[in-house]
């Protein structure tokens, strides 16, 4: 089987070759570190860790690099609002990215470039794009000359003549910086210090970068002049990514990027996510909320869904997403409560681990996984598969519940689970399965339900029947559901 995926560049799908045999390069745009990060940022790098785990799954090696912005107007005005300094808020919402991040089960980068780490490199870029006659100095700033640049709009479809004509004065009147500028859509790639913000030194004074440099540097310093794959949101098509390919690609005079992949956006109600709206929300507020869905339900919310595609998030959508979760977690958890009573050795490190992420020999579930996210990651489809081993392992472990045996062979359940586990784990989806301390914490162990069980047994068998009911209502109100059967009595958590 060959994997496709949809190349904003070219407009169209096209089988994946990397540049080099077995390894794959990948660069995502992280965040700009000023606030919390919210649902769109929840949709893309979810998207992006379900690639990276599905090349992993794949063969392929991948070096998966992320920066971070931690120079930038909004960061140094949330500065001023905190009394704080550029450095503080930057380190502060890196580390809440983290903790947000870990919550659904996002892996970590291989290396977080920040664009304070790689001011040498920024530099170095804008003396090549001076050098080379696509940058000039004006008034301590230095911007770029789209012009000069033959390809500039190729990734966007846009029309450097186009643009310009339906600006229609527009610009000039928006940009204060537009004095200085040869042309209106010529960028800053270096900003001449303003009073009171901090500043680095440079051949063109004291000032710091402009935001579309800064990954172009990150790239090329973290992973060479041309990578496999380069993605981020829809949003950053233009002009971040455009102008990325700009200068790039003006002093290497190759690719930057093989592939580019942009995830669509995150709407609310219908609308737009945004702060004027009042319909802005964070990860941690969704997560933290009373009735909260579970974080891999917000994961499973964001697969649904082509990656391509805009996704609509409501308190609907939301809540069909956990009940989903729901039937796949009982799938997930099959193993953990049935594998004993099956005969099986269900080891926690044996199944579902990164590090064990592998397809040599493939089952036809496994099978049909690929041929959905071989095809540009089609994760609704792959979620297909995935939920019908659920379905199919929520059957038998009714039936064994209310039978004492399953229709299908242990041997074949086994299989299913651990496909089933496996798969999961490919697109980010894992449970931890409850250990009998943490069910002695949260109620009635094990061992104290049997013997409850026997304790109503005996009641019966004495004839004190009220007895036996007030045992099982206090099994029921504690979770445990009974099953009166001729061979005995057997039980289940709800």
């Amino acid at each position: 089987m060959t994997l496709t995926l949809y190349n904003t560049l070219t407009r169209r799908k096209e089988t994946f070759t990397p540049l080099e045999p077995g390894k794959v390069k990948m660069y995502c745009c992280g965040v700009t570190v000023y606030d919390y990060c919210h649902l769109g940022h929840a949709r893309s790098y979810i998207v992006w860790d379900m690639v990276r785990r599905y090349l992993l799954w794949r063969g392929y090696q991948v070096r998966y690099v992320q920066n971070f912005t931690d120079i930038d107007d909004k960061i140094l005005n949330k500065a001023r609002q905190e009394g704080s300094s550029m450095e503080a808020v930057a380190e502060k919402y890196i580390q809440t990215y983290f903790e947000d991040m870990d919550r659904l089960n996002i892996m970590k980068a291989d290396e977080y470039p920040r664009a304070t780490h790689t001011l040498d490199g920024i530099k170095r870029l804008i003396h090549e794009l001076e050098h080379k006659g696509f940058a000039y100095p004006a008034a301590g700033d230095v911007y770029y000359t789209v012009g000069n640049f033959s390809d500039y709009g190729k990734l966007s479809g846009r029309h450097l003549a186009d643009m310009q004509a339906g600006a229609s004065g527009r610009v000039e009147v928006e940009d204060p910086e537009a004095a200085k500028k040869k042309h209106p859509f010529d960028f800053a790639l270096w900003k001449a210090a303003k009073p009171g913000e901090p500043a680095w030194e440079s051949p063109w004074g004291a000032g710091r970068p402009g935001w579309h440099i800064e990954c172009s540097a990150m790239v090329r310093q973290c992973l060479g002049e041309t990578i496999d794959i380069h993605v981020g949101g829809a949003d950053l098509v233009f002009p971040h990514h455009e102008n990325e390919i700009a200068q790039s690609e003006a002093v290497t005079g190759k690719s930057l990027a093989s592939y580019w992949l942009h995830n669509g956006m995150v709407n609310v109600d219908g609308e737009k996510m945004s702060k004027s709206l009042g319909n802005f929300t964070t990860i941690r507020q969704l997560l933290d909320a009373p009735n909260a869905p579970e974080p891999m339900a917000v994961r499973l919310f964001v697969m649904q869904a082509n990656y391509r595609k805009p996704i609509d998030f409501t308190a609907e959508t939301m809540a069909a997403a956990q009940n989903s979760w729901n039937t796949l977690k009982e799938g997930l958890l099959f193993g953990y409560e049935y594998g004993k009573q099956l005969g099986w050795d269900v080891g926690q490190a044996s199944v579902g681990q990164a590090s064990c992420l592998s397809s040599s020999n493939p089952n036809p579930y496994e099978q049909r996984f690929q041929e959905a996210m071989d095809d540009d990651f089609n994760s609704p489809a792959a979620l297909a598969v995935l939920f019908e081993i659920a379905k199919e392992l929520g059957k038998e472990g009714n039936i064994l519940v209310h039978e004492g045996k399953t229709k299908t062979s242990s041997e074949e359940l086994e299989t299913q689970w651990k496909s089933l586990v496996s798969l999961a784990n490919v697109l980010g989806l894992e449970v931890t399965p409850e250990t009998e301390t943490d069910r002695s914490a949260d109620g009635l162990s094990d061992a104290e339900i049997e013997d409850l069980i026997q304790q109503r047994q005996a009641a019966r068998k004495a004839k004190n029947f009220a007895e036996g009911d007030r045992i099982r209502d206090q099994l029921k109100a504690a979770g445990i559901t009974l099953i009166d059967t001729p061979e005995g009595t057997r039980w289940h958590r709800n």
